[in-house]
């Protein structure tokens, strides 16, 4: 988890649930205006998806399927 994502996530827990419930919904707005269909890559994936077309394997228990 990066440095950014650790002191989000260390202010959101500071807020009431309310407030936490506004914040959510505010970050996936963000979210949905920069991919809409959920189609980017994150670097993580964009990395396994590069390594499984040069012909890598990929390990079925790396995968989290009930994403």
């Amino acid at each position: 988890m990066s440095n950014t994502l650790e002191k989000s996530v260390m202010m959101l827990e500071m807020l009431p649930d309310t407030e936490q419930e506004f914040a959510y919904e505010f970050i996936k707005r963000l979210v949905l205006a920069w991919d809409p269909d959920y189609t980017k890559l994150t670097p993580e994936e964009r990395k396994r998806v590069e390594a499984a077309e040069n012909g890598e394997y990929i390990n079925a228990e790396d995968i989290d399927w009930d994403e």
